[in-house]
């Protein structure tokens, strides 16, 4: 009896793992990944042949001062690797990162990138994944009011505050929350993520001490974006309200709400998923105006840094950093297009 109870058990364990192999997603997130790989790799070499078009080098600050000798200079060119030809470089840095999953050492910190990318790529991402909720927790809701009021004062309204949004600059957005910060001070802080007495709080007071330092930060990254992402929501659920089936649907005497939240809602997130994609990795971009301003210990701050200094392996580390959030953040999204709408074929336009 436990031997036939036993293997019963191992043939429907190897029955749905042969499904889950087998699946239409499975086999399509196997086919995204190998693509992938094969786009980080062409995204590297654009990234390392752009970067040698800038003049000069890290070495090349060194040179101007007096107190370090042609000897040292010449010990970190052979230590760095920047005695050899560039693509002797870049085929250096990328053996290193297949075989050890070494991404270099930072000139500038004398130590690993990869250490120094970890220690920055949590704030970065904290920030950016509150600014994701904030976005869409207000501009969703605002898009969907703003298109049942159509045309009405309501909406009016949205659209100038949505156009007003747009086309304000981040770093103008950005200053003008300084100023704010400094008229209400010391309500709200502005520099870096935690305060000088973070350490002497409970882990409660340290979580609110960090949340509170966001705040800033947050809506200077999430104004732009809202705007935009209110603006499609709205025009996506008008588009949907005009289609035959909802005045069907009316006509059949279904709730208002029903209508729009059941059946025109479920139609028109559509395309707002398929956005989510995008929104990663431009929030990293947008990530890097954000923390400059506020101090914010992020990975955009760290990028910024090493373009002034020429820190090439951070710089590269950061840039491939990117691409893997874009890439990611267009399989997430591709995937909840698939739950949000069974009919939908992975990999079929």
């Amino acid at each position: 009896m436990t031997a036939t109870t036993s293997k019963s058990f191992w043939e429907s364990s190897r029955d749905s793992l042969l499904k889950i192999v087998s699946s239409e997603t499975f086999l399509y997130i196997v086919k995204r990944v190998l693509q992938a790989l094969l786009t980080i790799f062409l995204a590297s070499i654009v990234s390392f042949t752009i970067i040698q078009f800038a003049p000069g080098d890290y070495l090349d600050t060194l040179r101007q001062n007096p107190k370090i000798s042609p000897e040292r200079i010449l010990e970190l060119q052979q230590q760095f690797g920047l005695d050899k030809p560039w693509h002797i470089q870049y085929f250096l840095w990328l053996w290193r990162i297949i075989s050890a999953g070494d991404f270099g050492e930072s000139f500038v910190y004398q130590r690993s990138v990869a250490s120094l990318i970890w220690e920055r790529v949590p704030a970065t991402l904290l920030l950016a994944f509150a600014s994701l909720i904030c976005t869409w927790a207000i501009a969703i809701p605002l898009g969907i009011f703003a298109a049942v009021k159509q045309n009405q004062a309501t909406d009016r309204i949205l659209q100038v505050i949505s156009y007003a949004g747009q086309g304000f600059p981040s770093f103008i957005t950005a200053l003008l929350l300084l100023i704010f910060a400094q008229i209400t001070s010391p309500l709200f802080p502005v520099g870096g993520m935690t305060s000088i007495y973070h350490a002497e709080l409970s882990p409660l007071g340290k979580i609110i001490d960090i949340l509170w330092h966001m705040i800033l930060p947050t809506v200077a990254l999430s104004i732009t974006s809202f705007a935009g992402l209110q603006r499609i929501t709205r025009g996506e659920l008008l588009d949907v309200l005009r289609q035959d089936y909802i005045q069907t649907a009316r006509a059949k005497g279904l709730p208002e709400n029903r209508v729009i939240y059941v059946h025109a809602l479920r139609n028109a997130i559509n395309p707002l998923i398929t956005l989510l994609g995008f929104e990663l990795s431009a929030l990293l971009s947008g990530a890097f105006i954000a923390e400059f301003f506020f101090n914010w210990p992020g990975l955009g701050r760290l990028t910024l840094q090493a373009v002034s200094s020429q820190d090439l392996y951070v710089l590269m580390a950061s840039l491939i950093m990117g691409a893997v959030l874009l890439i990611v953040g267009n399989l997430v999204a591709d995937l909840l297009l698939k739950i949000a709408d069974p009919r939908i074929t992975l990999g079929k336009s």
